[in-house]
Order: C-alpha cells, then sequence, then structure tokens
C-alpha cells in the first residue's frame, strides 16, 4: 500500500465522528503545506507488536538526539487516541511555548510541550489549531 492508501485506510477505520474530524484535519493540515511529505507509521516496533498509536505524519525534518545521532522524521502528527485526537508539533525547544502561545484560546483542549490533544474539532477554536500547525511545519524553514 502507499503512504496515502495507508493513511486512508486509517482514517476510515475511526468510528464515524473522529473519522469525519481526522479527514478534516487532515485535509486542512495538507491545505496548509501541500508540498508536506506525506508519512504513515503503524505503531508497531521491530519486532512487529505494537508500541504506540498509528499516526499520520506531515513535513520532514533532521530530529538530533543527544547522543549525535540524527533521524529523519515529520514535524506535525495526528492519532487518533482512546478519547478523540492528538496532535503532534515536534522540534519546538521551548517546551511552553504551545501552551502559552494558543493554550488559552484553543478551546477544550489539553495542551503539552509538543502535543494538543482533544475529544472533538466542534470543542476547539480552529483558527488557534490552524496557526499552531501552520508555525510547526514553519517553524523549521526560518
Amino acid at each position: 500500500m502507499t503512504t496515502e492508501e495507508q493513511i486512508s485506510a486509517y482514517i476510515n477505520s475511526q468510528p464515524e465522528a473522529k473519522r469525519d474530524d481526522m479527514q478534516a484535519l487532515h485535509e486542512m493540515i495538507q491545505a496548509i503545506n501541500p508540498e508536506s511529505q506525506l508519512w504513515f507509521m503503524d505503531g508497531k516496533n521491530d519486532d512487529g507488536k505494537v508500541a504506540y498509536n498509528p499516526n499520520i505524519g506531515y513535513g520532514h525534518q533532521i530530529m538530533k538526539y543527544a547522543d549525535g545521532k540524527t533521524r529523519e522524521f515529520y514535524r506535525i502528527g495526528m492519532s487518533a487516541n482512546t478519547t478523540g485526537i492528538s496532535i503532534y508539533i515536534l522540534g519546538i525547544e521551548d517546551k511552553k511555548y504551545l501552551s502559552e502561545t494558543y493554550g488559552k484560546d484553543i478551546g477544550k483542549a489539553s495542551v503539552t510541550g509538543y502535543c494538543i490533544k482533544f475529544k472533538s474539532l466542534k470543542n476547539i477554536n480552529i483558527d488557534v489549531l490552524k496557526a499552531a500547525i501552520k508555525f510547526g511545519l514553519e517553524a523549521y524553514d526560518k
């Protein structure tokens, strides 16, 4: 399966309300940066065992670890979780930036150093979420 087919199958495997929200988010993120590289992580480790929730990735970055090793990875991630949807904005050095910049205006969401977690799109301010995603995609270009 292609990455696009894997993404479509993953989104379509979700319950209807979550599926609709994830499809809308997928389209929104792609509209923000249509040239973004797409990723799909199936949630399985090297032994084929489920280790984390499957997730969709957008964009590209080279992550550098403390030991000096590097890894190609996405900038923005989206994943279904037990109570809703998580949006990951990776690579932000200031772990307070997301919560301080977007947390008070985003609505019913939990905002951590790199994750915005919410139950449904109807509970959040889409424009604020869009601004956070746009920041995450563009921050690396500066």
